[in-house]
């Protein structure tokens, strides 16, 4: 998987000229936003609460290694078997490898973001091993062959009619795409069975508690709690950063991940696995396994990207990113998407494989602005793309664009100069007050660009015709 400049824009085209796609992708997050605003208005503590967990994340990633080995030994004593995978094929084979130790060929997954993003599937079907996503969204998506188009609603981009030609294939019944309630039990019953047969039932984790040992799993859906008590074993796949010291610090997290993804107090399923079933205990797995992930993530501690650690993966940042609300997930052509998978998978999967992802942004700060977490993304889509110049990541001829542009923006009298020629020399090709340039040599293509102001906005200030009502 690569985004690159070409396939980016190509992809992005594709869908903005899509109405119904434009039309899920707007009325989903939409709908996220409006529940998001009405949650934070009423939990007076949100504000204080994003401040108090933005330093508390901040304080664990300093101290990450220690909050890891203390987390280790509690789960250990709790039972658990944990395993530390370096990378994603690391993290891959050791779930392979208990598979077949247990004889699984069939397993049960509840959603996971950590296993989209080491492409788990896809290595077990290679190993024989056959995975059941459980999630509503995750086994549509499934079936229909897609990749999660969203953190939080995998689904997002598909239409109930689409979904429900998707049921239709799969069942060879006729389904009506009216009937919602009916098309969640169909897919009820069919899952129904994979449940009670499954050897092994496989979960991701939003929290890992190190005081207890335990991992908390959250979900608006009955399939997460079941994936984690029906089968025999049970594997948690978790990224290390979401290790937390104490009970006190995981709270915050719930309180704040619940109303910032969907608008609710809490989520309807919060599931804590503290190592296997005890012997008093009729229900739950045999056997549990925690798989820490790193898969890149230790190298940033420390480093100028180290706060893309602090995301609790709520999707926020989708939902009021005006690029993500216009193209969706699927353009990213990673599993994380939006401005988080924008930082975050050119750190892990390399920025030359990504390049064209710190550029799917208008640096509007809608994102930091509501990041429950206050994650500065603006910044670190300017050190991205500082960083591709330096690295020489991208073609040569936007690498002289860029630092003409910079040398521009920091020259004060040569951004005056260059801006007063622009006002001169644009005059042929302006119809109302918007460039009339061929589409061949207009970078926005078919959108018309404004024209340059008659004076500069330093010199409508100098003379005192803009107020400063800041008092």
């Amino acid at each position: 998987m690569t985004a690159t400049f070409e396939k980016f824009h190509a992809d992005a085209r594709k869908v903005i000229a899509d109405p119904r796609y434009q039309f899920a992708i707007e009325d989903a997050t939409h709908t996220k936003n409006v529940k998001r605003t009405a949650a934070a208005a009423a939990y007076p503590p949100y504000e204080p609460l994003r401040d108090h967990l933005k330093a508390v994340r901040s304080s664990i990633l300093s101290q990450l290694g220690v909050h890891l080995e203390t987390f280790e030994k509690n789960a250990q004593n709790a039972g658990a078997t944990v395993h530390w995978a370096e990378n994603g094929e690391a993290a891959c084979q050791i779930i392979a490898d208990i598979c077949e130790r247990h004889g699984a060929t069939r397993v049960v997954k509840g959603k996971s973001m950590a296993s989209e993003e080491v492409h788990l599937n896809h290595y077990l079907e290679k190993e024989g091993i056959s995975p059941v996503e459980t999630d509503l969204g995750e086994w549509i998506i499934q079936q229909a062959g897609d990749p999660p188009a969203h953190i939080i609603a995998p689904a997002i981009h598909l239409t109930r009619y689409e979904i429900a030609k998707i049921f239709e294939r799969v069942t060879g019944e006729d389904v009506d795409p009216e009937n919602v309630e009916g098309m969640t039990a169909m897919a009820r019953g069919i899952l129904r069975d994979k449940f009670l047969s499954a050897e092994v039932g496989i979960t991701g984790g939003n929290v890992a508690i190190a005081e207890s040992g335990s991992i908390v799993l959250v979900m608006n859906e009955g399939n997460g709690r079941m994936t984690t008590s029906l089968p025999p074993v049970l594997i948690m796949l978790i990224g290390i950063e979401k290790v937390v010291p104490n009970w006190n610090d995981a709270s915050a997290v719930l309180s704040l991940l619940a109303r910032a993804a969907t608008g609710q107090a809490l989520s309807q399923y919060t599931t804590i696995v503290t190592g296997p079933a005890r012997e008093d205990e009729s229900e739950g797995p045999k056997e549990v396994h925690y798989v820490l992930l790193d898969n890149g993530r230790s190298k940033l501690i420390g480093t100028k990207y180290e706060e893309i650690l602090r995301c609790i993966r709520c999707g926020t940042c989708l939902n009021v990113c005006p690029v993500y609300r216009k193209i969706g997930g699927s353009v990213y052509n990673t599993p994380v998407s939006g401005p988080i998978g924008s930082v975050f998978t050119p750190l892990i999967a390399g920025l030359n494989e990504y390049v064209a992802l710190p550029h799917a942004s208008t640096l509007c700060g809608e994102c930091l602005k509501y990041c429950p977490v206050r994650i500065d993304f603006p910044r670190m889509f300017l050190d991205l793309r500082s960083d591709e110049v330096e690295q020489k990541v991208l073609p040569w001829r936007d690498r002289v664009i860029e630092r003409f542009a910079a040398r521009v923006m920091s020259t004060g009298w040569l951004y005056h100069l260059l801006f007063g020629i622009g006002r001169i020399f644009q005059v042929p090709f302006i119809k109302d007050r918007q460039f009339h340039l061929p589409k061949w040599i207009n970078p926005a293509k078919e959108r018309r660009l404004p024209a340059f102001g008659k004076r500069s906005f330093h010199q409508v200030w100098a003379k005192g015709e803009i107020k400063d009502d800041r008092s």
